[in-house]
């Protein structure tokens, strides 16, 4: 997993509405918490997304963007976004090639890891967590995340 002070690798890939879009483009209005998880759908999952769903005016109002990286399809995407409400960006990645640049791919390229990254809007990691199973860690960096940034 890259740590805090490399820079992000830069990266273009479909969202879930088939279009393509960069980190420099989410980058454009602030800092950006990217984070990797496995599957549209699955319980945990579902439970970090919707944290974020919860949270996401606290990050907006301290100027923080957030976009998902899984392996599923923009179709799936679109499902999993409307079915729970998620205001932000989901990124396709069905090669895994977003997730082994941010060295994030699972033991013996099986699946991916659950990882977050605070990307400064220079494009400079700031801050980052893995925590496969534990969720409760994640929502913690994302109220830290926000509340390290309130304006």
């Amino acid at each position: 997993m890259l740590a805090p002070g490399n820079r992000a690798p830069d990266f273009t890939a479909a969202n879930q509405n088939d279009e393509r879009i960069s980190l420099a483009e989410l980058l454009k209005s602030g800092p950006l918490i990217l984070y990797f998880y496995s599957a549209d759908f699955t319980p945990g999952c579902t439970r970090e997304a919707c944290a974020l769903r919860d949270l996401h005016a606290q990050l907006a109002a301290a100027g923080i963007g957030v976009a998902g990286v899984s392996p599923q399809t923009p179709d799936s995407h679109a499902a999993f976004a409307a079915k729970h409400a998620l205001p932000f960006t989901l990124l396709c990645d069905p090669d895994k090639s977003l997730a082994r640049a941010y060295d994030v791919v699972g033991p013996l390229g099986f699946g991916i890891r659950r990882a977050s990254f605070l990307i400064s809007q220079a494009g400079v990691i700031e801050d980052a967590v893995l925590a496969d199973l534990r969720i409760a860690r994640h929502e913690a960096f994302f109220r830290k995340a926000a509340a390290t940034r309130a304006r």
